[in-house]
């Protein structure tokens, strides 16, 4: 019987690595991909080594890349999740969002999972397998990032697209939506603001940021069996963002006229 395996894009990132990490329980061997693949080698080794761990590098970007991946996988047992966590943002607003960023932003964030999920396809029909986007609250509401967003808000289609369209061969498609994640990221803007997770905190009803170990968390529950009857969903990981926010709706509750 061949061994499972799990892939997570994007792993050598903080959420990547704890991903990964989580996934080691319920598969043989998680098979972290990133474009830096010395990077991935090094979590690799860092999470526990070449048995159960096992990096390579790959542009999430490039179908041929993707298909290179697919074989490392292959190589190793037989896909049963595929992770997609690659991804990036960069210019804040529409006004500076150039055509370049644009088509960078949706190459990365929505079009690399398309080419990620057919590169394992047949891999996970044969396991019945099970795939987790890491999309974004930004995909969901208006926070900035106008491209990111846009593209995780396509994302979330994807997701309901392979869920339904492939759910007669058993596969599950689901995402994970997180809210401001404490990445080293966040770590260097606290550096030049100490006070930036305190004044990021008070949009979110739980009053702290989600951790990478959250969403990992969120990820191994969707890609285990205990989320057998779960697909075409999205799970938001951001501490309450989405649900609302306090102030806001002490605001309207006390300007409302009846």
């Amino acid at each position: 019987m061949p061994k499972s395996v799990a892939i997570v894009t994007g792993a050598a990132g903080d959420i990547g690595r704890a991903i990964a990490w989580r996934l080691a329980d319920g598969h043989d061997v998680v098979l972290l991909a990133d474009i830096d693949g010395d990077a991935a080698g090094k979590v690799a080794r860092d999470l526990g080594g070449e048995e159960r761990f096992s990096a390579v590098a790959c542009d999430v970007t490039d179908a041929a890349s993707a298909a290179a991946m697919a074989e490392a996988a292959a190589a190793r047992g037989l896909v049963h999740t595929l992770v997609n966590n690659a991804g990036a943002a960069h210019a804040v607003s529409l006004h500076e969002t150039t055509q370049d960023v644009w088509r960078m932003d949706n190459a990365l964030n929505l079009e690399a999972a398309f080419l990620c999920f057919r590169a394992v396809e047949d891999m996970l029909k044969e396991s019945r397998g099970s795939v987790v986007n890491i999309a974004s609250v930004n995909g969901m509401a208006v926070f900035g990032h106008p491209a990111y967003s846009a593209a995780k808000a396509g994302l979330l289609h994807l997701t309901r697209l392979v869920a339904v369209e492939y759910g007669k061969f058993g596969i599950r498609a689901n995402a994970v939506a997180p809210g401001t994640v404490r990445t080293q990221a966040w770590e260097a803007r606290a550096a030049a603001n100490p006070q930036v997770f305190e004044e990021a905190k008070r949009w979110y009803p739980l009053q702290h940021i989600v951790n990478p170990e959250d969403v990992a968390n969120a990820v191994h529950f969707l890609a285990s069996p205990q989320a057998s009857a779960i697909t075409g969903v999205c799970l938001p990981v951001d501490c309450g963002l989405t649900a609302g926010q306090a102030e806001v709706a002490r605001t309207f509750s006390q300007s409302s006229h009846y």
